[in-house]
């Protein structure tokens, strides 16, 4: 499929969704919907098999980076959760049926001492994983920065996807993008070196992922007058992650979708430079992105946002579910709730002055997740 046609293909499936507001929203309200916690379970464990929630119940988790401060923490020190065991106690606690990983340091007066990212860590993280009900779905671990690979890194990654194995994974990933390029030509070498990882971890039963901010949805620069350099200066009208998911192949190469930072991207990158020189308009459309991919999204990262037009990013981020970002339209337009999974996050959860307050805003991000409906029918 050639560029026009593959754009104007998403635009399409963007256009047949339903149109979406982006700010201005009102917030999931934890007390909507929400459902008793039975014994020995989380809340609304086993009630929302009908249409109308959003994210069913084993598909609500968090990344663990939002808690770090938690598992990183004495616990000969404090009463408070420490450490991936008790961490992993209190969010089962609290619901979620999910975390994903952000690699696998903790305390080392914590069970298990500082690194679980080997085998035999690996086998403990999986043990109180089940003790709790929980499944790992992903690890923003290792990817190598050599290419073509040394035989170093490679043996590096072909370990983190045995650890990956043993938890149970079934994704692994990374927190940056493929490329800081904004130049065809890198994203054409960064998407070889993924398809190749990614056939490595695909026989391994991984489905390799890459995670990413605002800047990946920039535009691409690829054609017009060139600079000094030999380089081009103005676009086409793709951006960035378009093209990457264009050029490498869907059987091998995943995306995971920070929907606070593609918010952040569409109110920062919504006009362009074309080749001929003329500034054009083309709004981001988070969810028309996923339309058009949808079966590439396994992942996402639930973070909210409150509106805020003079910090350069359009949004200040907030415990899920107090900000505002349509999360209700957002979900429904992409549909396919079977299939994804969102993780509740937020950098700046932890406290330096509230010890507790990184699990009671997972506590609040629950809540708010699991209370998204789809608007009724009139």
């Amino acid at each position: 499929m050639d560029r026009r046609r593959f754009l104007s293909t998403c635009t399409a499936a963007a256009t047949a969704a339903i149109a979406a507001p982006v700010l201005g929203a009102a917030p999931a309200a934890a007390a909507e919907g929400a459902q008793q916690r039975g014994p020995g379970h989380g809340r609304g464990w086993g009630h929302d098999h009908g249409g109308h929630v959003l994210v069913p119940s084993y598909r609500r988790g968090i990344i663990l980076y939002t808690v770090r401060d938690a598992t990183g923490r004495d616990p000969l020190a404090t009463e408070l959760p420490s450490g991936f065991r008790e961490v992993f106690r209190e969010l089962a606690r609290h619901g979620y049926r999910q975390v994903e990983f952000a690699g696998y340091r903790q305390h080392p007066n914590a069970p298990g001492g500082a690194d679980l990212g080997t085998v035999q860590g690996a086998r403990l993280l999986r043990g109180w994983l089940d003790d709790h009900g929980l499944r790992a779905r992903g690890n923003h671990g290792f990817i190598p920065s050599s290419w073509p690979l040394t035989t170093e890194d490679l043996d590096t990654f072909k370990q983190n996807l045995e650890v990956a194995n043993i938890l149970g994974l079934g994704h692994m990933g990374t927190g940056g993008d493929p490329t800081g390029s904004s130049y065809r030509a890198d994203w054409d070498v960064a998407a070889d070196k993924w398809n190749a990882l990614g056939e490595i971890a695909r026989r391994e039963g991984i489905k390799l992922y890459t995670h990413n901010h605002d800047a990946a949805y920039g535009f691409l620069l690829d054609g017009g007058p060139l600079d000094g350099q030999g380089r081009p200066t103005r676009s086409s009208g793709i951006r960035k992650l378009e093209y990457f998911l264009k050029v490498t192949d869907p059987k091998a190469v995943w995306l995971e979708m920070d929907i606070f930072w593609a918010h952040v991207a569409r109110y920062k990158f919504h006009s362009y430079t074309a080749h001929d020189g003329s500034t054009r308009e083309n709004v981001f459309d988070p969810a028309g992105l996923v339309a058009c991919h949808n079966r590439r999204y396994p992942l996402f990262h639930a973070k909210d946002g409150a509106v805020n037009t003079s910090n350069g990013w359009g949004y200040d981020m907030v415990p899920f579910g107090t900000g505002d970002i349509d999360y209700r339209t957002f979900f429904t337009r992409i549909g396919h709730r079977q299939y994804h999974n969102p993780m509740v996050e937020q950098d700046n959860a932890p406290s330096a002055t509230d010890p507790g307050q990184s699990l009671q805003h997972a506590h609040t991000g629950y809540d708010n997740l699991a209370a998204l409906r789809r608007r009724r029918r009139r």
